[in-house]
């Protein structure tokens, strides 16, 4: 119960963080005005359009479509826009504690885990922001908490939802396939692995599919769609329409001031600034108003270090043939998340993209602490250790709160929050 308690409170707080001025700033920020035109399109016609013609697209509408509901139940304004990705954020902080709770059996870690995400800029960022990444975000955590609980009907239907909101959840559909493959040929032998064999291939492959072509219903039954009327067969103009979309983010290769290599993102080595203005009401000569996609340096730094443990641990455990779930679901997230984008050097990349991989880096930093009360024998030291790096995190993010939040401050006071070059 007190368990609960102390998630439901951690929870309360991060959608009162990410509700609180939620239509500020006003105007669409960085990406929004993509998206929330499609999500206007899909009220009105189903399909994005421009003007009276079809409109190219390069994501799937899943995300699109959330959007739009929010402008339904609140109108077509900046909350509107932003509250079900605000939502969604927040139930996230629920979810990771479930998932550590799952793994690690323990009331305080499982508190833990939930806090830490809740102070996290980049997730709070995301779940203030119309974008895309907080919905495929929440899909990955609530397939992966489904995985773990072995729900796996369930997780094929979330995975399904991310992939139909982004491409880049197929990475995580793979991997979890195989996992679930690999699980039926490790406990079945023979004949009877036939059953367990189709079932996971229904569960992993045609049902995410299924989701997905059901999210593009409203294309299928317009004709106003782009591609539509490439070919009298409908499949065929559909696989053309993703042939496109396929050459688009394989040639993304034009530069931007804020793109940024994988190998930065997880020391928030060049984060994007999604806005910046410099208003006069301030109080001071000059001032400064951003919503920069910044992770909390503090945790994001201690979770490279951890992520480095983990992955260590996690070789030794596979070499001596040892099973620990918590090791394979955080390097699975990991390497669903953040590995396959070192294989595009070549693209235009941003380091916010790293908030699908956010959870996992979390639960490293929760399983280096799992080792070390274990290791120390749930020494008192230990945990007061624990909570003063809990306090240093909480305090940097109160203090980077203002660029998280859009709040305007004198410059002085932002430039003093620029701790590093490549973050201006």
């Amino acid at each position: 119960m007190k368990t609960r308690i102390g998630v439901g409170a951690i929870a309360l707080f991060a959608l009162i963080l990410r509700l609180l001025n939620l239509g500020t700033p006003k105007g669409f920020i960085f990406d929004e005005v993509y998206y929330v035109d499609g999500a206007r399109d899909y009220l009105k016609y189903g399909v994005e359009i421009t003007g009276v013609d079809p409109e190219f697209v390069v994501h799937p509408p899943v995300g699109k479509w959330l959007i739009a509901l929010g402008i339904k139940i609140f109108g077509d304004s900046e909350f509107g826009w932003r509250f079900v990705g605000a939502l969604l954020g927040s139930v996230m902080v629920i979810l990771i504690a479930l998932i550590a709770q799952r793994l690690f059996r323990s009331a305080f870690l499982t508190i833990c885990a939930s806090a830490l995400i809740a102070m996290d800029g980049l997730a709070l960022v995301h779940s203030r922001t119309a974008l895309l990444d907080i919905y495929l975000s929440f899909f990955i955590l609530l397939a992966t908490y489904l995985f773990v609980m072995r729900w796996h009907w369930w997780a094929g239907l979330a995975l399904g939802l991310a992939v139909a909101t982004k491409w880049n959840g197929l990475y995580f559909l793979a991997l979890f396939a195989a996992i679930a493959v690999y699980r039926a040929f490790t406990l079945h032998t023979g004949r009877q692995l036939i059953k367990p064999t189709l079932k996971t291939f229904v569960q992993y492959a045609v049902l995410p599919v299924l989701v997905y072509l059901s999210s593009w219903s409203g294309w299928f039954l317009s004709n106003r769609g782009w591609a539509r009327d490439y070919s009298s067969n409908v499949i065929t103009s559909f696989v053309h329409y993703h042939s496109q979309m396929l050459g688009f983010h394989t040639g993304l290769v034009e530069k931007h001031s804020y793109q940024a290599n994988p190998w930065s993102w997880i020391v928030m080595g060049r984060p994007t600034s999604f806005y910046y203005q410099s208003p006069k009401d301030c109080g001071a000569d000059k001032c400064a108003q951003e919503v920069l996609a910044l992770g909390t340096p503090f945790l994001w730094w201690l979770g490279a270090i951890a992520v480095a443990v983990v992955i260590g641990f996690w070789i030794k455990s596979f070499a001596q043939r040892r099973y620990e779930p918590s090791l394979n679901v955080i390097v699975a997230g990991i390497t669903a998340g953040y590995l396959p984008w070192f294989f595009f050097q070549e693209r235009t990349v941003f380091s916010f993209y790293a908030i699908v991989f956010e959870p996992f880096l979390v639960l490293a930093i929760i399983y280096c602490a799992y080792v070390a009360l274990l290791h120390y024998k749930n020494s008192r030291n230990t945990y007061i250790f624990i909570g003063f790096i809990g306090f240093a995190i909480f305090a940097n993010f109160i203090y980077f709160l203002p660029l998280f939040t859009g709040d305007v401050i004198t410059y002085e006071a932002w430039q003093a929050r620029m701790w590093l070059p490549s973050w201006i």
